[in-house]
């Protein structure tokens, strides 16, 4: 039986929907290199460790909350998402003890950034770790989006800034609008295509409460305001100017905001696939806006 098989190293990578991963280490990069740019003393060595733990608690999510909609009856065979139970190549309890093992593994280098930073650290560890857990029970209740801007913007990017430099940078919230809302255009595009198959399952996602033609017109915000933002903060010198390479990246999120529009002719099938998009949008996002901050620190 295909739920029996012997799965491959490949197979339990794939399980964690790793194309997703941009949305928790970007964060901690665009903080890294704003930090370089602002002139502090930075700790390479555990900002890289910073990155792999994060994308590690983001794996331990991403499969409890695919387990979660299973046992729940939000995934089943006609959904598009979330299709390592459903499809039968995981049973759930596999993927249940996924999640345990990825997410034991994770608190465990947590401890060990916790030794070489100090107890604040663990505090962010803690607030983190709590909204990956309830983060299924909290999108069953419209508050997904608020627990992953929470999660993926303001919790990596101040706690980046601590234990990279000792001390917590308010200023670097100046990073969690735009990088955070895209990172939440990633969940709430998902959601949008999912309301039809999520409302059998009596859940109310916030996508749902706002109804499809609504919520398309806030990805559509999520995914174009973050360079307004980036312009705004460039002419009151929070940015550097050398920012402005981040506008490379907007050719990719018209193309993804055109996307969802035609769901007005198309129905839910326009937004197929919109989620690795934008997934794939905040990494050319992040990474041009990380290469903005060194330049803007070496010139």
């Amino acid at each position: 039986m295909a739920n029996t098989k012997q799965h491959t190293l490949k197979d339990w990578i794939m399980a964690t929907r790793p194309w997703s991963f941009p949305a928790s280490a970007m964060p901690v990069l665009v903080t890294l290199g704003y930090l370089f740019w602002r002139g502090y003393e930075l700790n390479w060595a555990i900002g890289a460790f910073t990155i792999l733990n994060v994308v590690l608690f983001h794996a331990a999510g991403n499969t409890w909350s695919d387990y979660k909609d299973y046992k729940n009856g939000v995934d089943r065979e006609d959904t598009v998402g979330g299709l390592s139970i459903v499809s039968g190549q995981f049973r759930a309890e596999e993927i249940k003890r996924l999640s345990f093992i990825l997410l034991i593994t994770a608190s465990c280098m947590g401890l060990g950034l916790v030794a070489f930073t100090g107890p604040i650290t663990l505090a962010f560890g803690l607030a983190g770790m709590v909204l990956t857990v309830l983060y299924p029970w909290l999108k069953y209740r419209a508050l997904g989006d608020l627990d992953i801007f929470a999660t993926y913007s303001l919790l990596p990017i101040l706690g980046t800034t601590f234990v990279a430099t000792g001390a917590i940078v308010p200023e670097a919230l100046i990073l969690s609008v735009p990088v955070g809302l895209i990172t939440v255009g990633i969940l709430h595009s998902n959601n949008t295509r999912d309301i039809e198959q999520d409302s059998r399952a009596g859940i109310r996602t916030f996508a749902m409460r706002l109804g499809p033609k609504r919520s398309i017109w806030v990805y559509c915000f999520e995914v174009l305001f973050p360079f307004a933002w980036v312009i705004a903060s460039i002419l009151l010198k929070l940015l550097p100017y050398w920012s402005a390479l981040s506008l490379l990246a907007l050719a990719m999120a018209l193309g993804n905001a055109r996307q969802t529009t035609k769901y007005s002719h198309e129905g839910m099938k326009a937004l197929v696939g919109i989620d690795e998009k934008t997934a794939q949008l905040q990494l050319i996002f992040s990474v041009l806006m990380f290469i903005s901050f060194i330049v803007g620190g070496i010139v």
